[in-house]
């Protein structure tokens, strides 16, 4: 087996150490590597960051899903039977006794749509919560612990979901607050941890595959999350995803370190190219973060505004994409759910896809870094605006509109390679603080946008949704605009300082 054969040349083993062991030859000089070996111990680090990412996400929706059936189960099979057809209605109407007797058990709880709405904000408030304090202690206690702990706490919360349904509404909303909580330390800290492992020239390939498991995650969500509950009751929406993150965990604690020195199964030379790679970038301890400049640093802002730009379509798309499709291609439950889900398999193909190209793009010298930042930031921003624009106006065709769809966030998420990723460029030591508050703009413009469109919407359904699109269209244009004209590749001055400016 090759994947063998290259262990034993390097010298490593994955039975002594019980992780994933390098196994490629490096050149020691970036710019002129040829090739990808994803057998290094880095690209192990990015798949096991991926499930982390899926099953972070899948958690976080578990309870969008399983709450049509928590709330109404009855009216919920009735529209379900109704609305499917074949092997599948047959299965609905004729179940075996043993599921019969369990869905009896599953409770059934009275909330009315505004308390449903509370329970649904209340995950994003708690990772608001944490977004810039788990960044910035990231940084100074380490990532591993951090995301660890969160990762951790969000999977045997989910566990405990249905047991907390069965308390009252009150410990649900403070369940769902604190494992909001728990994953704004786990988003933010895997910055703190790429600063120190992801060469230069591969930042891209490495993020852009970690990040992706957040779409697959959405995709598996939405694919199979309504049959697992017909099939066996909500609460084993919960259970399982739960238990499969528990299961991350124990890979995380295991293989995962802060950074590749102190690493025990890293081979010689994957350690040398690493180290070399980052030999420029400041490491030295932090205690307090220059506030006032970053403040002023227009590049930083550019970044914010992409982060912004980005988030308010994205989320628009997130939460009213099943909406839309029933409002506007009047298709039924089961057709819904399936078309829902293909967007984000798309999603997080091109965010594989964008990392693998801009990297190529570096390695071979045919472009700038700022040229590669600010063309994937571009082509991120401006192509779902098209497409977005061009929605109102081909509702007529069925499978034009589902294609449009599916480009949103697929051409969305080639930001992913763009400024999304560019604080590790301009500030490498505070990564983790500085995409906390960047996800912190994200989320303040999901809450703006999604508002602003039941606004919009409930006035009139057509021009609403006409109204929404052009508006999100504005949105990434200004952002676009603000990042081509500010944003920056350099390591700037008060980031690479080692007497820093106290808060």
């Amino acid at each position: 087996m090759p994947w063998s054969e290259r262990l034993r040349a390097e010298g490593t083993s994955t039975a002594k150490c019980g992780c994933i062991s390098q196994g490629s030859q490096m050149d020691p000089k970036p710019p002129t590597r040829k090739g990808l070996d994803f057998c290094s111990l880095r690209y192990g680090l990015a798949l096991i960051m991926h499930f982390s990412n899926f099953t972070m996400i899948t958690q976080r929706v578990s309870l969008s899903i399983a709450i049509i059936a928590m709330v109404n189960s009855t009216e919920q099979q009735s529209l379900l039977n109704a609305s499917t057809e074949g092997p599948l209605a047959h299965t609905l109407n004729h179940p075996s006794s043993s599921i019969k007797e369990f869905n009896r058990g599953a409770s059934v709880y009275k909330w009315s749509p505004e308390t449903q709405g509370i329970i649904f904000s209340s995950i994003s408030y708690g990772i608001i919560l944490t977004l810039i304090p788990s960044g910035y202690l990231a940084g100074i206690f380490g990532a591993k612990q951090m995301l660890g702990a969160g990762l951790l706490i969000s999977s045997l919360l989910t566990l405990f979901t249905p047991l907390a349904a069965d308390f009252g509404v009150t410990l649900v909303i403070v369940v769902r607050t604190v494992q909001g909580m728990a994953q704004g330390m786990a988003w933010t800290g895997q910055f703190t941890i790429w600063a120190k492992w992801a060469p230069p020239l591969e930042r891209s390939k490495l993020t852009s595959i970690a990040g992706s498991g957040a779409a697959f995650g959405s995709f598996i969500i939405l694919s199979v999350g309504g049959l697992i509950c017909q099939a066996l009751g909500w609460p084993f929406i919960f259970y399982i995803f739960g238990s499969i993150g528990c299961i991350c965990c124990l890979l995380w604690f295991t293989v995962i370190y802060d950074d590749p020195v102190h690493h025990p199964c890293i081979s010689v030379r994957e350690k040398e190219h690493i180290v070399s790679s980052l030999a420029q970038q400041s490491s030295s301890p932090r205690r307090s973060v220059p506030i006032k400049a970053m403040v002023r640093c227009l590049p930083l802002w550019a970044i914010f505004m992409g982060f912004f730009s980005h988030f308010w379509l994205c989320t628009i798309i997130i939460t009213y994409l099943p909406t839309y499709i029933n409002s506007v291609l009047h298709v039924n439950i089961k057709e819904s759910g399936v078309l829902s889900s293909l967007p984000f398999i798309a999603a997080s193909s091109c965010t594989i896809l964008g990392g693998q190209l801009a990297d190529f793009l570096l390695s071979r010298n045919l472009l700038r870094l700022i040229t590669v930042r600010k063309l994937f930031s571009s082509l991120g921003l401006l192509l779902p605006s098209l497409c977005a624009v061009a929605l109102p106006f081909v509702t007529s065709s069925y499978i034009t509109t589902i294609i449009l769809l599916i480009l949103i966030p697929g051409t969305s998420n080639l930001c992913d390679s763009g400024f999304i990723i560019n604080t590790l460029d301009v500030a490498p030591r505070y990564a983790s603080f500085l995409m906390g508050i960047s996800r912190g703009f994200g989320l303040i413009a999901g809450i703006i946008s999604s508002t602003a469109t039941g606004f919009l919407i409930s006035q009139d359904s057509v021009s609403g949704w006409r109204n929404v699109f052009l508006l999100s269209a504005a949105v990434n244009m200004f952002g676009l605009i603000f990042y081509l004209m500010f944003g920056k590749v350099e390591i700037q001055k008060w980031a690479k300082e080692r007497t820093l400016t106290r808060l």
